[in-house]
């Protein structure tokens, strides 16, 4: 007869949510287990957040170096060494992924359980290596994986997604990027900025859900600066002797042809497996558990889900806030312990950065908005482009959101994400110091027209005027 191992909590996958459910649960009080097939590390660590990262920043190395001229300073041919660039990622990715792994390492003796896990009932799992798992409480944290749909899947290697382009051996010369949310679009501007001849797709109009069209026409004003942009379009590819041709209909026809494909349109939870008609649970229409956001919880069921898997906000952050959530909460079951959810907040590293945080509209939303091109420490610094748009609640002018393409733009977003979850209204940013030359300096006229668009006056302590450069 099979081994059967009894716990209090159990968690299926050891990704940045797996890892941060069975902290939350073990740190109050209850036996754990974390069950994963590699433990390889997190999405973030082996092919998300950092491995982009490192990218990115050679490529914003290289961008200052092409920018140098404009400061008088001249700098000589360029050569862009690829093979060493994407050397760097993977060693520091490695390195990432690595202290990642010695995080588990450091799990209590029989914490981790090297197997895949299936349900086979709402509170029983049974092992790839034959044993079973019998627990109070089931943590569902399996991650995601990259959506690659079958007329990309046939082009083979020709056909890159987040998941492998990081394994590239060198720049390619021609690169087309289909889909334009965080990922196309940091990838994209990064490979060009790495000399890489980029083309991008995408079916739909907007890019990266932005809401506010002043910061979405910046954003494409400064894109289409390094690279072809194509939107409302199809791109059936083909693949050729010397990579794929795509043909694209829509607002601009047309047909090119590139060495490879990335196809970033999006993740998809890996779901595939659990046996998930077992656990009883109530499916949404695309297959994803229905549950509660404040407490993860999966129903009335002693399940919960927590990080990618349940396809909500997919970003670390809130992964990590889910998987303390969820194991907090598979802990506590059945006494519910509801956590109010942080002010939404989602950053793409483009330069400059874009970000959009909390809601865009509400009854009686006013707003305000603000452009970079002429304000003073972005044009000293030679990064004088973009816009930003707040959103705030009428009658007090209460901050509710923000769309961001600006300079600085993920520290202009956290500190309106804090001023958001803080309450906070336009007036009494404005009477907050501010020092000069700064890109802070910058949110003052959008603060200005919101306090114009309600009946709530300006600071009378404060200076009205705009000093030289600001």
């Amino acid at each position: 007869m099979a081994e059967t191992i009894h716990c209090d909590v159990a968690v299926i996958g050891s990704g940045t949510a797996g890892l941060a459910a069975e902290r939350a649960a073990r740190k109050n009080g209850v036996s754990t287990l974390l069950i994963d097939p590699d433990f390889n590390g997190t999405t973030c660590a082996l092919v998300g957040c950092m491995p982009s990262k490192l990218l990115i920043a050679a490529a914003r190395e290289a961008a200052c170096i092409n920018n140098a001229a404009l400061f008088g300073i001249e700098v000589g041919s360029v050569r862009i060494d690829g093979p060493a660039v994407l050397s760097r990622v993977r060693r520091e990715r490695d390195r990432f992924a690595a202290l990642t792994r010695k995080s588990i390492d450091r799990l209590p003796k029989k914490v981790a359980i090297r197997a895949r896990a299936r349900f086979a009932g709402p509170d029983t799992l049974v092992l790839s290596d034959g044993r079973k798992v019998q627990a109070r409480t089931i943590v569902i944290a399996t991650g995601s994986a990259p959506v690659l749909p079958a007329p990309f899947a046939a082009l083979s290697d020709a056909a890159l997604t987040s998941d492998t382009v990081f394994e590239l051996e060198d720049l390619p010369p021609r690169l087309a990027v289909i889909g334009l949310g965080a990922i196309g679009l940091e990838l994209a501007q990064a490979f060009a900025h790495l000399g890489v001849e980029i083309a991008v797709f995408d079916k739909g109009e907007r890019m990266a859900r932005l809401r506010c069209p002043r910061v979405h026409a910046n954003l494409r004003d400064v894109l289409e600066q390094d690279l072809a942009l194509h939107l409302g379009v199809d791109v059936p590819p083909k693949k050729t002797e010397r990579g794929v041709r795509l043909r694209w209909s829509g607002s601009s026809a047309g047909s090119a042809e590139f060495d490879q494909v990335l196809v970033a349109v999006g993740r998809k939870p890996q779901l595939d497996g659990l046996d998930l008609e077992k656990a009883q649970l109530e499916l949404d229409d695309q297959g994803i558990p229905v549950h509660d956001r404040e407490t993860m919880r999966c129903g009335e069921s002693a399940i919960f889900l927590a990080g990618d898997a349940a396809a909500d906000i997919p970003l670390l952050h809130e992964a990590s806030h889910d998987g303390a959530i969820a194991g907090r909460n598979a802990a506590a079951y059945p006494a519910p312990i509801p956590i109010k959810r942080s002010t939404a907040l989602s950053i793409t590293f483009t330069e400059p950065t874009l970000a959009t945080i909390g809601a865009a509209e509400e009854d009686g939303a006013v707003t305000g908005t603000a452009e970079f091109d002429d304000q003073g420490r972005a044009r000293v610094d030679g990064v004088n482009k973009g816009a930003l748009t707040l959103y705030a609640a009428a009658p007090a002018g209460r901050l509710i959101g923000a769309d961001i393409f600006a300079p600085a733009g993920e520290h202009l977003a956290h500190l309106l994400a804090w001023a958001i979850q803080d309450g906070k209204t336009a007036t009494e940013l404005l009477a907050m110091p501010f020092y000069h030359p700064t890109i802070e300096e910058g949110l003052k006229q959008a603060l200005r027209m919101i306090c114009a668009a309600t009946p709530i006056d300006l600071p009378n302590d404060q200076d009205a005027g705009t000093p030289a450069g600001a």
